[in-house]
């Protein structure tokens, strides 16, 4: 039941915090590691990541506008896969930051990094996903030079793909490669 008090909050205080720039603001929100979040381990289950993961997602959504002309438009914003590595364990009460960032995009494709902080910089976990914007109307993903307008962001190009990203991208496109067998 956390998450849905965890979202709850979020999205009040999204309306209070400051817009963030488009496309390359950081999103950063500070979480607590709460009993419900611990495995039998008792440190942070690894499925609680991507519960987590999702509320930065939907914060840099909505703090770089993006969340008013989704509803507008019906777009929808999916995620096609992820990887993530985890370095540190997080323990019972144990503080942290959740940082979400555009890392790059290719045509309909958006990379995502997201990495949970200790401290100021000691990483904990980080991810890559590869999301998009699905147009529920038009019945197809929407382009990035579309996406930015939107946000007011046009003629803006994707800063280099890092080799971690480029092999999500592979992995994915092999995967999808294999459903068709």
């Amino acid at each position: 039941m956390n998450l849905w008090f965890r979202l709850l909050l979020l999205m009040i205080q999204s309306l209070f915090r400051p817009k963030l720039a488009a496309p390359f603001g950081v999103s950063r929100l500070q979480f607590r590691v709460l009993p419900n979040d611990l495995d039998s381990n008792l440190h942070m289950t690894n499925g609680r990541y991507w519960n987590i993961f999702d509320l930065g997602r939907l914060d840099l959504i909505l703090r770089m506008g993006l969340g008013r002309v989704a509803l507008r438009e019906k777009w929808a914003p999916i995620v096609g896969a992820g990887t993530i590595q985890f370095r540190r364990e997080l323990k019972p009460f144990q503080r942290f930051t959740l940082e979400t960032r555009l890392a790059g995009w290719v045509g309909t494709r958006v990379i995502m990094e997201q990495r949970v902080l200790l401290g100021e910089e000691k990483i904990a976990t980080r991810a890559l996903l590869v999301t998009g914007i699905y147009d529920r109307r038009n019945r197809r993903f929407v382009g990035m030079p579309q996406m930015m307008a939107a946000i007011g962001a046009e003629d803006v190009a994707s800063p280099p793909l890092s080799q971690a990203a480029e092999a999500l991208l592979a992995a994915d496109a092999a995967l999808k490669v294999d459903d068709a067998t």
